[in-house]
């Protein structure tokens, strides 16, 4: 065997998943087609954001590599949605496209037991039963052997560009699609379908006004997204906010039919929630204007990124349309937007460590599995790379549940409910939200790291420091009372006197800041970001207890497990729908069966008697 574990491609889901099998001790090639677009940010200058800052925050909890590179190399940081309640707050930073794929790659390349690799993978080699992955066979007629594969090959698979009437096969503008393997797939009985993607253009920052735009400056002191950095020390730069307008919505109906979109061209479907301006000013005719995030590519590039205008009209149309928006009339674009039509597997074939039902040891993640986005990519990477080392070693995988992680909610709506558009996380898809801070990720799944193999013991002691100081804080509010002194010095908690200070943040108009003017050892004797994290433990330990209950269930649910050949044809009273979905997702438990859609309450009452009681009580 020439590797242990192979991993196909070069994006986000492959880095976290190279590094991870590799620092689990398994020797590991990772393959790619063009070595200088490892860590590509290929459309937003972005990580985090909704949802997305959760998983990235995750991400690095477990032991991953995404939270370091961003802390490394960002140029802006926002936490996203500051006046609303802490389980929809996210943070979010722009980076510097160029220095995040360097150190990227960089990172990679210094890993021990990993190697690097150029060529185009173009089919799997199986075992003589063809039921096991045993290695890959590549463009240039390299066969090479593993006992494990992780297939991660984004929108490069079988992908063509449009723009207008110019379509290339290739995965992103200049760069060669990935060609042969989609169809290696299809012939090995995997159901392959086809998504659309896109990306805006690119102008030059001298040829903007920005005195028509409105600012965008980011916060003056960034959060680090990795818990194992105190601060982040790095130059930062503006974002500005421009809109269309209406000339700008006439020109594109006026040209419609030469999107290749409209025109029939492109079958895949796209993004639901991040349309290109096309579908924008056609289905949301009553709309006057979009709003348009003009954003930084680097430190070392004039290039800015035009967010919320992706576009696969002809060149010229782009040019006049986006000369109608206010700040671009002078644009000099550098890269012109497109659309990216690329293979993707229906995740519905994946079980919930990612492996594939039809071939032994073959992982699959990110992109490829129908997601959008870097995080999502990177999360599914992560946990396909830890899991396929786990298969290696012949333990038990790690599979996180709904209730633990954003990671666990992404991955258990692929497997469960598969997707037919590319799928985004939002933060409404969890239920358990309220749990799932991204400030409390490293009390998650620190620990879980660790026993996997992914965390230090320095990252331990961190943790277990910041618990303690935690514990302080918590200590200090519930022994502090409220006396007449406190009330002068902070008129607005006379209404509390002789309560506790915990009992009084209790209060959603009282803040942490109102204590610290009547305590000096709560106001200097720990980190701000702790003191955040307590309050927030304070203000919702009432939904979080309540919440608990909910989780009991779910546990309940997901601890009655299913063998993945049990016989579905022998519960009698099963709805046809539910027996020919039950058989195609084979879930692994009563939990996953119940989120199946079209599987009724009945039918999850039945195979819970069969469970229970075995096939003869339940008759």
């Amino acid at each position: 065997m020439d590797y242990q574990a192979i991993v196909i491609g070069g994006g986000h889901a492959a880095i976290e998943a190279a590094l991870a099998v590799s620092r689990l001790g398994h020797p590991t090639l990772l393959i790619t087609q063009n070595l200088d677009s490892i860590g590509k940010l290929s459309c937003s200058p972005a990580v985090g954001g909704l949802a997305k800052g959760n998983l990235v925050r995750e991400i690095d909890a477990l032991g991953g590599e995404m939270g370091r590179l961003i802390d490394a190399t960002m140029i802006q940081f926002r936490m996203l949605n500051r006046s609303k309640g802490p389980a929809v707050q996210a943070p979010r930073a722009q980076a510097d496209k160029a220095a995040y794929s360097r150190l990227a790659k960089s990172t990679l390349e210094l890993q021990p037991g990993l190697s690097l690799f150029q060529d185009t993978v173009v089919d799997l080699l199986l075992n003589r039963g063809g039921g096991t992955v045993c290695g890959v066979v590549t463009e240039r007629g390299h066969r090479i052997s593993a006992g494990s594969v992780i297939l991660t090959t984004g929108t490069f698979m079988e992908a063509a560009v449009f723009i207008g009437d110019y379509t290339v096969s290739s995965g992103r503008l200049g760069e060669p699609a990935a060609v042969g393997l989609g169809t290696a797939l299809r012939g090995k009985g995997f159901v392959v379908g086809r998504l659309k993607t896109g990306t805006p253009a690119r102008a030059l920052r001298g040829s903007l006004d920005f005195t028509r735009m409105t600012e965008q400056p980011g916060e003056p002191v960034p959060l680090p997204f990795s818990f194992s950095h105190r601060r982040v020390e790095r130059p930062t730069v503006s974002c500005f906010i421009t809109h269309t307008t209406e000339q700008t919505h006439r020109i594109i109906r006026e040209n419609i039919s030469r999107s290749p979109l409209y025109g029939g061209k492109i079958k895949g479907v796209g993004p639901r929630y991040c349309p290109s301006i096309e579908d924008k000013v056609m289905r949301f005719s009553d709309r006057p204007r979009h709003q348009i995030f003009v954003e930084p590519e680097g430190l070392e590039t004039e290039e800015m990124y035009l967010n919320g205008i992706s576009s696969s009209l002809p060149e010229d149309v782009q040019e006049r349309f986006l000369r109608t928006v206010p700040g671009l009339e002078h644009l000099a674009v550098t890269r012109p937007g497109y659309a990216v039509e690329y293979d993707y597997l229906n995740p519905i074939q994946l079980y919930p460590d990612l492996q594939s039902k039809r071939i032994r040891g073959l992982f699959i993640a990110g992109q490829t599995n129908g997601t959008s986005g870097y995080e999502e990519a990177g999360a599914q990477g992560l946990m396909a790379g830890i899991n396929a080392s786990r298969h290696l070693r012949g333990e038990e995988r790690i599979v996180l549940s709904r209730t633990e992680a954003y990671i666990g909610v992404l991955i258990d709506d692929l497997v469960t409910l598969g997707t037919e558009e590319p799928y985004r996380l939002f933060t409404s898809r969890a239920e358990y939200r309220l749990a799932l801070r991204h400030d409390t990720a490293d009390r998650r799944l620190t620990p879980l790291g660790r026993e996997i193999g992914l965390q230090s013991a320095e990252a331990m002691e961190r943790l277990e420091q910041k618990k303690r100081k935690l514990e302080e804080i918590q200590e200090l509010l519930h022994r502090r009372k409220l006396g007449k002194e406190d009330a002068e010095s902070a008129p607005g908690l006379a209404k509390h006197l002789g309560k506790s200070l915990h009992q009084a943040l209790k209060n959603p108009e009282i803040h942490m800041a109102d204590l610290e003017i009547v305590d000096p050892q709560l106001a200097e004797g720990f980190p701000e970001p702790l003191k955040t994290q307590s309050e927030l433990d304070v203000k919702y330990e009432g939904y979080l207890k309540r919440q608990e209950q909910q989780v009991h269930r779910f546990h309940r649910m997901e601890s009655m497990r299913v063998s993945p050949d049990f016989d579905y044809d022998r519960i009698p009273g099963l709805s046809q729908e539910a027996r020919e979905k039950l058989k195609r997702i084979s879930p692994a438990s009563l939990g996953q069966a119940s989120r199946i859609s079209g599987v009724r309450t009945s039918d999850i009452s039945l195979l819970m008697l069969y469970l229970e009681r075995g096939d003869r009580s339940a008759r």
